[in-house]
């Protein structure tokens, strides 16, 4: 190893070390995870207090000077946000969008463009510069608004819903707006003439975005599924569990290096593979697998942020540029507000999904870059305005808080639910059945013969396939960790039912789904009564001891057939099963006695038949 490979790595250390304690420390404040992260890339950055480094050399050690070495994990960070979207969508769920997508989002972009390049042409900028710097600005930031409004609750209603459409459209047009700033180039170098082959040329370049986009689904399609149950199969052999977290890994990178190669946006590609696997029966675990690298990539993005706030720029105009971030976002409000009530959007919903999209976002500073490069934006006026992209991404937080306020109060609670259309995953509500084997299978299809809905969860590749094809809603996956109960839905579930015959694995998922909600109906499957005691202690709402249960009916039949009188036979019955429902009674903590227990219920209409 090299003698200065530390020093390397030094800037990923500090960051590590500021994830470690800064988002401990604001979630204990209850202040955004997102703010915490802007904040410590502003403390720890050149401009913080890396400025005092030379006056203090200790200080280098932590802070960070090279900016540009987190540079590509932010990207990942995006990327990988942007694959956990997609695995909460399918095909089907985005044909439900395009009204919303290519209507609502395109307009967006389209207006915001209009309206803020027309107030710098007044300014008296050239329609050239004032364009990039309008199609810049129109962008909002994805990789803040998506995670403050999970942390607000607020992803899976109408506003959720609204917002990520529009973002996803403006995704979907950075490629042209980065081909619409080339062309620009080449009017503004022949005098405002726009020569045909140069606008054809310009075009020819999405030939190979769309051409690549297509390979991508294609062989996602091919591909994904069976290496997913490659790396399943491994994983049920104890071969190891990082197997599918590489192969997760793999498909955000390798997705998102194929979409930039073809000229679009990693984020693109890795959307377009979550979409693909969100039609598989492996995305809940590998939601789960990929959970932990989206969070702290996704810090890294933030911190990025964080560190390109130029303190002393700002010191030396602050009026100036606190003022155009205002007046960027004011304008952008107003406007988004507006297209969604053309749309249909209710008060509520438009002024909460207007005030969360009306700041900049990250990539205004790719559209910034590249006007620049070609010569058409002026470098002093867009560092400014840099500047005050910045000041506005910090300002999301804050803005979907208000937002949520002034929803609250535009808004009466009886209208409210105008607004909110149904969720977009739909298995919130259904009933869980764990382990999806003859027992699993039996209980879904009598749930199914009743018209209540459910969703399955099993370990074995097998059973999931063979599930999946008989038109079940089966997932693999391991119950027995809270991240993937979560994303089943465990708490909005009426229900959760264990049918596994291993008893520590029952332990263990019984023990995990009690933890995340106290009021849960959790009914397991016990191999005998000893088992169906320990679920009782652990707080199952009921426990069927198969062992015992057949026991007793053999007992019953066999006496019976035996010549003992049937009346002596239901009597010895019902006293033993008397008996096992006391102890399974006693076994259950104290605050959950209100009801008796209904396990091995008597006989009474089976014994009618006999």
């Amino acid at each position: 190893m090299h003698g200065h490979g530390g020093g390397d790595y030094k800037d990923l250390v500090v960051f590590l070390a500021a994830a470690g304690v800064i988002v401990p420390l604001v979630n204990r404040l209850k202040i955004s995870p997102v703010l915490g992260f802007l904040a410590a890339g502003v403390v720890l950055g050149p401009d913080g207090l890396g400025r005092f480094a030379d006056a203090a050399p200790w200080l280098s050690w932590i802070t960070i000077r090279d900016p540009a070495q987190l540079a590509q994990l932010s990207e990942l960070g995006v990327a990988f946000l942007l694959f956990m979207i997609g695995l909460e969508l399918s095909w089907e769920r985005l044909r439900a969008m395009r009204r919303l997508v290519f209507g609502l989002g395109m307009m967006q972009v389209a207006a915001c463009t209009v309206v803020l390049s027309g107030a710098f042409m007044l300014a008296g900028q050239s329609l050239a510069g004032a364009a990039v710097l309008g199609m810049g600005l129109a962008l909002s930031s994805t990789a803040v608004v998506m995670p403050v409004l999970a942390e607000r609750g607020r992803l899976k209603g109408a506003v959720g819903r609204s917002t990520f459409a529009v973002l996803l459209a403006q995704d979907l047009s950075v490629a042209p707006i980065l081909i619409t700033v080339s062309v620009l180039a080449a009017v503004a170098q022949q005098g405002g003439t726009l020569d045909p082959q140069v606008l054809g040329r310009s075009l020819l370049t999405l030939v190979p975005a769309a051409i690549g986009l297509g390979l991508l689904v294609l062989l996602g399609r091919v591909v994904l599924r069976p290496m997913f149950r490659s790396a399943a199969r491994a994983r049920k052999v104890d071969q190891g569990g990082e197997l599918f977290v590489a192969a997760s890994l793999l498909v955000v990178v390798g997705a998102g290096l194929a979409a930039q190669a073809s000229g679009l946006s990693m984020s693109i590609g890795a959307l377009v593979a979550g979409v693909l696997l969100a039609e598989t029966e492996f995305r809940r675990q590998v939601e789960v697998s990929i959970e932990p690298f989206k969070g702290l990539l996704l810090g890294v993005f933030f911190v990025g942020v964080g560190l390109g706030l130029d303190l002393d720029a700002v010191a030396a105009d602050p009026a100036g540029i606190i003022g155009l971030a205002l007046a960027i976002t004011a304008a952008k409000a107003v406007v988004i507000f507006g297209l969604a009530r053309l749309w249909g959007l209710g008060a509520r919903t438009a002024i909460e999904t207007a005030l969360v999209l009306a700041p900049a976002g990250e990539f205004a500073f790719v559209v910034f870059a590249t006007g620049m490069v070609e010569g058409i934006a002026s470098p002093q006026l867009t560092t400014t305005v840099a500047l005050s992209a910045t000041l506005s991404i910090f300002s999301i937080p804050l803005m979907a808080l208000l937002g949520q306020r002034i929803g609250r109060r535009a808004a009466p609670p009886a209208s409210a639910g105008a607004d909110a259309p149904a969720p977009v995953e739909t298995a919130d509500g259904a009933v869980i059945i764990v382990g999806f084997g003859r027992v699993g299978r039996l209980i879904g299809e009598m749930l199914k013969a009743h018209d209540q809905t459910f969703i399955a969860l099993d370990s074995d590749p097998a059973i999931v396939a063979a599930g999946r094809r008989d038109g079940f809603d089966v997932f693999y996956g391991d119950a027995g960790r809270r991240e993937m109960l979560q994303h089943c839905g465990v708490a909005s579930t009426r229900a959760l039912v264990v049918t596994m015959d291993t008893p520590a694995k029952v332990d263990e998922v019984v023990a995990t789904a009690r933890s995340l909600r106290d009021d849960l109906i959790l009914i397991a499957r016990a191999r005998d009564d000893q088992h169906a005691v320990r679920l009782y202690k652990l707080g199952v709402t009921d426990a069927v001891p198969e062992t015992t249960e057949a026991s007793l009916q053999l007992a019953e039949n066999t006496l019976v057939d035996l010549g003992v009188p049937m009346g002596l036979v239901l009597a010895s019955i019902h006293e033993r099963r008397d008996q096992f429902r006391q102890t399974f009674q006693a076994a259950t903590p104290l605050d959950r006695r209100d009801r008796p227990t209904r396990a091995l219920r008597s006989r009474q209409v089976s014994n009618r038949d006999g």
